[in-house]
């Protein structure tokens, strides 16, 4: 049985990346819960199995609703707790067959005052409903709206390793999901984005942190730690991030909660106070991290194709995701939704980004002088230290040439190789008409001149 469902499991990921949806809406499915049924963490299964749901026609990444007394909730339908963000809640009908109401490191009956749980000195526990429900609790479910959860199903499924042996292909600085900000209207050297220079869970951040280092940043802002956790992490007063002028915001994931509106605000007024060469940050420098270099880009000016390839390039870094995978346009599908959603617009494609971003930025509570000189700050060209050495003269490439692209290219690498200075990148792009320098694709011939 276990087998069957496990294909049951791959065939409706498989089918819900590769096809749309072409059946007939599924039925509404009814369902019973006992209070003995209630898991020891408040996970609350319901009288219905995976192979039913899957059966009738639901897919993994749908959005359902699911009813019950006078609650009517919207939720992903998913298959495990991982599919969903760190106190989310979802359905989900799981590989063992059981279909549950549960919430990520959190009890779905707690949450939504269904039930209260008592604990024996023998360990054991019981739940009972609370005033008012009778047992048992009776559910529906409905579809809500076909693939209304796709693309962050399937970034859920996105799985990388933290070894650095394990991605041969990428630089040190890809490893770190390290780079600079190349997007319309930002200055040259003036922003950069990677994963965090000093937390080493990911075993990533003495990469990081030789990185800004060698870009000369002073100032960071850092989205995911208070600053008592950044100052307690093992080698910080070692660090060259220690050097730096850091904000230390201490964001959640959501990034449509007012907390996270307040801490933008914040960073944001940090960075327009203090002028330098910025990075920005979370752990990974891939959501938290990848939404705000998303906003600062768009207030600079990118296009919208910009700002998407510079998201996306995160994804190879991890994950190898390249233009030709299927999962690329679901990883182009995220950021276009959490800018669409922030922004307050269904239609990206032809809209005042810059506008957009500065209005976003004003609700969260920044002022239009702060914006002024945020703006100010990230278009202009970093002023050299004042016992920087003049750069060495480097001699030009011998002979032009071309270059087939493989894995892990990026244009300022390749400046570097074939110049011996990195920041000669725009001379490849300018000799190949590149429409977006970000984005360079594995095979693709590329002219260097001399």
């Amino acid at each position: 049985m276990k087998k069957v469902l496990s294909l049951l499991l791959c065939a409706a990921l498989l089918f819900a990346l590769a096809l749309p949806a072409l059946a007939a809406e599924p039925a509404e499915l009814s369902a019973t819960a006992e209070a003995a049924w209630i898991a020891k963490y408040g996970n609350v299964n319901l009288s219905l199995t995976t192979e039913e749901v899957l059966a009738a026609g639901y897919e993994y990444g749908d959005v359902v609703t699911v009813r019950y007394l006078e609650q009517e909730l919207a939720l992903p339908f998913c298959s495990d707790y991982a599919d969903v963000d760190s106190g989310a809640p979802g359905l989900f009908a799981r590989e063992d067959g059981t279909v549950m109401l549960a919430v990520r490191m959190g009890s779905f009956a707690d949450v939504y005052g269904l039930a209260s749980k008592t604990e024996y000195e023998d360990r054991s526990f019981s739940w009972s409903w609370n005033e008012g429900i009778e047992d048992p609790l009776r559910v529906t479910v409905s579809l809500r709206e076909a693939g209304g959860y796709r693309d962050e199903y399937v970034l859920h499924h996105f799985r990388y390793t933290d070894e650095r042996s394990d991605y041969p292909d990428l630089s040190d600085e890809e490893f770190a999901n390290f780079r600079m900000i190349r997007t319309t209207g930002m200055g040259e050297g003036v922003l950069y984005r990677t994963c965090s220079p000093i937390n080493p869970e990911h075993k990533r951040n003495t990469y990081a942190d030789a990185a800004i280092r060698a870009a000369g940043v002073t100032v960071v802002m850092n989205l995911a730690d208070e600053e008592s956790v950044a100052r307690g992490y093992e080698g910080f007063d070692e660090s060259y991030y220690a050097t730096t002028d850091f904000i230390a915001l201490n964001m959640g994931v959501d990034v449509t909660s007012d907390s996270f509106r307040g801490k933008l605000a914040e960073g944001v007024r940090f960075f327009a106070g203090h002028p330098g060469v910025y990075a920005v940050h979370c752990t990974e420098g891939k959501d938290r991290a990848g939404f705000v270099a998303a906003v600062l880009e768009c207030l600079m000016g990118a296009s919208l194709e910009e700002v998407r390839a510079d998201y996306a390039r995160t994804f190879y870094n991890y994950y190898g995701v390249t233009p030709e995978d299927p999962r690329y346009d679901a990883v182009l599908g995220s950021i276009t939704t959490q800018l669409s959603t922030a922004f307050g617009l269904e239609d990206l494609t032809n809209a005042d980004l810059a506008a957009a971003a500065a209005a976003y930025l004003k609700a969260c509570g920044v002022s239009e002088e702060t914006l002024a000189a945020l703006k100010q700050n990230l278009s202009a060209a970093p002023a050299p230290a004042e016992d920087e050495p003049a750069p060495a003269e480097t001699e030009p490439a011998p002979a032009e040439t071309t270059y087939i692209v493989v894995a892990g290219d990026c244009l300022w690498n390749l400046a570097g190789r074939f110049y011996g200075d990195c920041t000669r990148w725009s001379r490849i792009a300018e000799a190949n008409a590149l429409p977006n320098p970000n984005l360079i694709l594995i095979g693709q011939r590329l002219h260097i001149p001399a």
